[in-house]
């Protein structure tokens, strides 16, 4: 199934499809509509025309204008461009350079507990509830092809934006945190890669391995990430859903909308 969900991209990681996922009530979520993705910026003419393809007709960048400017979207032709951003900056360092982070990384455990706490700033930031408040006015109006939603890695900002969507969809928490895991799988070599790459440029400096370990924790995703945001959600609402409707503003029409929209009415 994971092999299924990838898109065929050769430069970009993470594109994946959420179709085929079952929600409570046993309809399934349908495929080629929703997709989500890491950076866009580095793809070539044949990865535009695989996403024109499906055909993608609205790409969502989470990112901030700074990780913008530094790698625009390479946007299919079908798509139509939003620039809704989570954050004014990239907290999640998924752009920084090795060099900036090092210093701030020496400390055992400070990756994971920096991830946890932006997790939980996804689920209470006025400006990361407005960007996710437009994404679903955005999937409430798109009635063909499919809604691309991208970060700079496909995993932080976006795995949060899919916890919404699948829980507005009536995925259970149990598959949308499996699905959110995915991205270790699917980012595995590049992962391995970058390690290689931080152990080369950090070979002087002090307390190495805990400056390793940190960004790797910051590269990967960990159920305690998402479970973190989704604490924070249930704290403020409740539950899931309360915070669709009281914090992002969703109606129960929308939720009805968004699951005859995106949701295959036959029940298994």
């Amino acid at each position: 199934m994971t092999q299924q969900r990838l898109l065929p991209i050769n430069h970009g990681y993470n594109f994946r499809d959420l179709g085929g996922y079952r929600t409570s009530d046993g309809r399934t979520v349908k495929w080629r509509r929703l997709i989500r993705a890491g950076a866009l910026s580095r793809l070539n003419s044949q990865d535009q025309e695989t996403l024109a393809a499906v055909p993608v007709t609205i790409d969502i960048d989470l990112r901030s204008k700074p990780e913008i400017l530094a790698a625009p979207d390479r946007i299919p032709q079908t798509a139509k461009y939003y620039h809704l951003p989570v954050f004014n900056v990239d907290v999640t360092n998924a752009s920084r350079s090795d060099e900036e982070v090092a210093q701030e990384m020496q400390e055992p455990g400070n990756g994971y507990r920096h991830m946890q706490l932006e997790y939980r700033n996804m689920a209470k930031l006025a400006s990361a509830r407005q960007a996710y408040r437009k994404m679903f006015s955005l999937l409430l109006a798109n009635s063909a092809g499919a809604t691309l939603f991208h970060c700079t890695a496909g995993k932080d900002r976006t795995g949060f934006g899919a916890f919404l969507i699948l829980s507005a969809l009536g995925v259970p928490r149990e598959t949308i945190l499996q699905d959110y895991l995915l991205t270790n799988e699917t980012t595995a070599e590049f992962r391995q890669r970058w390690v290689a790459q931080l152990q080369a440029s950090t070979a002087e400096l002090g307390n190495r391995d805990a400056v390793i370990k940190n960004r790797s924790d910051m590269m990967a995703v960990f159920p305690g990430y998402l479970t973190a945001a989704i604490d924070t959600v249930n704290q403020l609402a409740g539950d899931p859903k309360h915070y669709l409707t009281d914090y992002l503003g969703l109606t129960r029409h929308d939720l009805a909308d968004l699951q005859r929209l995106y949701l295959d009415e036959e029940r298994l």
